[in-house]
């Protein structure tokens, strides 16, 4: 088995495929951060300040977060890579375990995201859609861009991502799920989205309603993750767990309301799709011939530069660029024109034979860039293009050329220093052997420390042994509680054992929070409406603050009165209420979380009748509470 897996390990190093699959989760994983940053920002003072806007503990709070913003831009645009995925790396480790995050407000893919961040850091990320290669590019403006060769990258930085982020991920929940009984009975997907609080805003009722649908739907879920990580690689198989992976996480981002988990899971699958269908879809997007062809100056660094960048961002090869000393002269259109004149501007001609140059070459470029024509529209207005033509013609007329033979032309072959080349390519083409060994023994070490949390809360949890008591096994459950806590914080390796039995058992009152306005008129927070559904933005970690830790089936008044506080402050700011003069009202209603079947039971939760249980008041920005003593027994 060991030997089988350093030769696996062997082949899958010395097959190339294409970067495109990692460039795009590189994007996506950076847009992915920074939406959650935009969200946290948002809801700052409801997350990390003790009383919202009343105690503020941490006022640097929005800085922090407005430089990870920053960062995760870099991580985006794949500038100054390694630096940025190391720091977003480190800044992911802080907030989700030094703050407020973790303890009440667990998005849920908090640890997923830190480990996608950890293999982030050994992964080529920078080779496609990013700005690193432009600036390797530019470092060298005189060597052309079609001289690079494609891109491409070890099909290992695809694989190991996928089998411990996706694999273990599936294979870890499964179990958890064989243990639930609404999974057993097929109604898995079906129950979160008969819940209230768990809901989007999209009505689902079409599917809900039809038991046999939600049982093959609830069956498959369970197939695809006990056998994904085992055969998911295999090339018939792949494109099945492809569509089958896409379609589950996006019925989760659609149907419930924990986004973030279902787009975050979403974005790992840029890594499965088979590598002949971005070669496939490469060939499909690009121009077969150019719609345009642009003439420079190959002497003018400026124009060389200008080149490399605008051949860059012409994603679907629309534009062919030819230095104009050489080719010039095989268009007539270019010909009748002397060397001085045709070297002042930047000339272009159009697949009908016409002729563009200054201002008008670079409208033409973004009009045939397809994605870019909004910005060439906008350039060709008269006023803009008339601003546009003076500071190109400042710009032209004043930029310097080389004089020298064609030996400065030549450039010096880039070099890359990241942890990627160092490792995958530098260190596993010198010590192949040595490189196969060592990462099987990685390999092995984080196996091992997913099994250590499987089998402790997967197996020893629910089966309810008590291993603590023992005088053997107590020193080893302290030790996996131990490994547990590093694997947890620094591989995201954490127990998925969502919305089971031990969640939905019991879950059958929800509450609502309503306030009295000026003309004495009940309004709802714009929290939890009338059908007891959390309303956006109020989704991802706050719903999970809500739903997951305030109300359970087992309410604890303290956790409770704290959140209640929490939600009455920031909404009563957000809203401009006066909250020392506004009296909330707290509304609980019934529900149902059967673990079988029932016909519209979406609706028939949401349409349950409100009662008040009590009321909050704050006075000089103290609260206080009137609730029942257990509001478990209502």
């Amino acid at each position: 088995m060991y030997k089988s897996i350093i030769n696996q390990i062997s082949k899958l190093q010395s097959k190339q495929v294409p970067a495109t699959g990692i460039g795009l989760f590189r994007v996506l994983y950076g847009l992915v951060t920074l939406q959650e940053i935009l969200f946290l920002l948002y809801f700052n003072h409801l997350i990390f300040d003790p009383i919202p806007y009343i105690d503020v503990e941490f006022p640097m709070i929005p800085f922090f977060l407005c430089a990870w913003g920053v960062i995760a831009c870099f991580v985006t645009l794949g500038y100054r890579y390694q630096f940025s995925i190391i720091a977003n790396y480190i800044l992911w480790i802080i907030f989700v375990n030094f703050t407020t995050m973790q303890r009440d407000f667990d998005g849920g893919f908090d640890t997923f995201m830190i480990g996608a961040g950890f293999f982030l850091l050994f992964m080529p990320g920078d080779r496609a859609f990013s700005l690193d290669t432009l600036r390797y590019k530019l470092s060298t403006p005189f060597r052309h861009y079609s001289t690079y060769p494609k891109p491409t990258v070890s099909s290992l930085a695809y694989y190991l991502p996928v089998i411990i982020c996706l694999g273990f991920l599936y294979f870890d929940s499964a179990i958890h799920k064989l243990f639930a009984e609404h999974w057993r009975n097929g109604l898995g997907s079906w129950l979160p989205s008969t819940q209230p609080y768990y809901v989007s805003a999209i009505d689902m009722s079409l599917l809900l309603n039809n038991e046999i649908l939600e049982k093959i739907i609830g069956y498959t879920i369970l197939v695809f993750q006990l056998t994904f990580p085992f055969f998911f690689s295999i090339s018939r198989l792949r494109p099945v767990y492809l569509l089958i992976g896409l379609g589950i996480h996006l019925g989760i981002t659609l149907s419930l309301n924990i986004y973030p988990f279902g787009i975050g899971m979403i974005i790992f699958y840029c890594l499965v799709v088979p590598f002949s269908w971005w070669r496939n879809i490469g060939t499909l997007l690009t121009a077969k011939q150019p719609a345009l062809t642009v003439f420079y100056d190959q002497q003018c660094p400026l124009c060389n530069r200008t080149v490399l960048i605008l051949n860059h961002f012409d994603i679907f090869n629309g534009i062919d660029f030819r230095n104009a000393q050489e080719y010039a002269s095989n268009y007539p259109a270019l010909a009748q024109l002397s060397e001085k004149t045709l070297l002042l501007d930047l000339y272009a001609l159009d697949s009908e034979n016409r002729l563009y140059a200054g201002v008008d070459t670079y409208i033409q470029i973004l009009l045939n860039m397809r994605y870019m024509a909004p910005i060439g529209f906008i350039l060709g207005l008269p006023v803009i293009k008339t601003l546009a033509i003076n500071k190109y013609r400042a710009i032209a007329d004043s930029r310097t050329r080389l004089s020298c033979d064609t030996d400065c032309l030549i450039s010096v072959p880039l070099t890359d220093n990241n942890l990627y080349h160092r490792v995958f390519e530098t260190f596993a083409t010198q010590k192949p052997k040595a490189f196969s060994r060592k990462l099987t023994k990685i390999l092995v070490a984080i196996f091992i420390l997913q099994l250590n949390s499987t089998i402790h809360y997967a197996l020893i949890y629910r089966l309810d042994l008590d291993i603590k008591k023992a005088p053997i096994s107590a020193p080893i459950a302290e030790a996996s509680n131990a490994l547990i806590m590093v694997s947890l914080t620094f591989l995201g390796i954490t127990p998925h054992a969502l919305y089971l039995h031990d969640h939905f058992a019991g879950y059958d009152h929800i509450l609502a929070i309503t306030y009295t306005d000026k003309n004495g008129v009940e309004q709802w927070l714009p929290f939890v409406n009338e059908q007891g559904r959390l309303l956006a933005p109020n989704w991802g970690r706050v719903h999970s603050m809500w739903a997951n830790i305030a109300v359970t089936p087992t309410i604890n008044n303290v956790r409770l009165e704290k959140f209640i506080m929490k939600v009455t402050a920031f909404w009563g700011n957000k809203l401009g209420l006066n909250i020392n003069d506004t009296v909330f009202t707290i509304k609980m209603k019934k529900i149902n979380a059967p673990s079988d079947w029932v016909y519209d039971q979406l609706h028939l939760n949401f349409a349950a009748p409100w009662t008040n249980i009590g009321s909050v008041k704050w006075h000089n920005n103290v609260i206080s509470y009137d609730l029942p003593d257990d509001i478990n027994t209502l």
